[in-house]
């Protein structure tokens, strides 16, 4: 048997509870992107446009729509790896029951992780076709832009995930995205250049995730690719994904074997 098999009966589970609720997701993953790009794109884009072009020498729905799609990734793994990750620790105890039988806690992370990953590249997809609908591709390079929102939907999970395995208070959660992931949607390049704000923040932004997925996005929808910066990117990206996953495998083996 493959050493892969136990991961992917994990991720079955997953997969086999998701299919009674994603009714409930498939809408909104839908209607966001068309909201967003419809309200941002075209309704601001248009007033941002009145004076030539919007930031970077392009129209403003060229310039918002990668950052969105980046920023959607955030937001589909952070709230898959909060709440999700605590109850199946806590209160509906699916990790316990599927340690009960062959599965190892490292195949309990990784179907898991799978799974989040799963659900980014769906909604990510979605957003990467909208924008495509509106016209906001200008490279066939923009289709690398999916991969690379899956790598920033992971570089959030893997911390998050560390984070909901090593603490019982839930009422962290809300915090985090009221305090963190919000404004990361909002000053981490999606909307405007990073260099319009105050230089302490602007280097803030510099050391989020999604300040790279952002650019690195628009670099390839744009067809605007630079070696250097895409290579940092990914670089940057990979290290918080490996090192929040890597911190994730301890707390859970604390949290479910000792």
């Amino acid at each position: 048997m493959s050493t892969f098999a136990p991961t992917l009966h994990a991720y079955e589970f997953w997969l086999a509870q998701y299919r009674r609720v994603w009714r409930g997701t498939v809408i909104s993953s839908l209607l966001n992107p068309v909201f967003y790009l419809a309200a941002l794109g075209i309704g601001l884009g248009t007033l941002v446009d009145r004076g030539g072009t919007g930031p970077g020498g392009v129209p403003y729905l060229d310039y918002v729509a990668p950052g969105l799609v980046a920023a959607a990734a955030m937001q589909v793994a952070a709230t898959e790896s909060s709440f999700p990750v605590m109850a199946a620790f806590k209160w509906t105890r699916q990790y316990h029951a599927m340690l009960a039988t062959p599965l190892r806690v490292g195949d309990v992370l990784a179907g898991h992780a799978l799974f989040i990953a799963t659900r980014v590249v769906a909604v990510s997809g979605i957003y990467l076709g909208v924008v495509a609908l509106f016209g906001g591709i200008r490279s066939p390079l923009g289709v690398l832009a999916l991969p690379v929102a899956v790598l920033v939907g992971l570089a959030f999970a893997g911390p998050i995930v560390t984070w909901a395995a090593r603490t019982e208070a839930n009422d962290w959660f809300n915090p985090l995205f009221r305090f963190f992931i919000v404004p990361m949607f909002l000053f981490s390049g999606t909307f405007f250049p990073v260099s319009q704000l105050p230089l302490l923040l602007e280097w803030v932004a510099y050391a989020t995730p999604l300040w790279h997925g952002v650019d690195l996005c628009r670099q390839l929808t744009l067809g605007d690719v630079a070696a250097g910066s895409a290579v940092l990117h990914v670089g940057y990206l990979l290290g918080w994904t490996a090192a929040g996953f890597a911190l994730a495998l301890p707390a859970y083996r604390r949290r479910l074997i000792t």
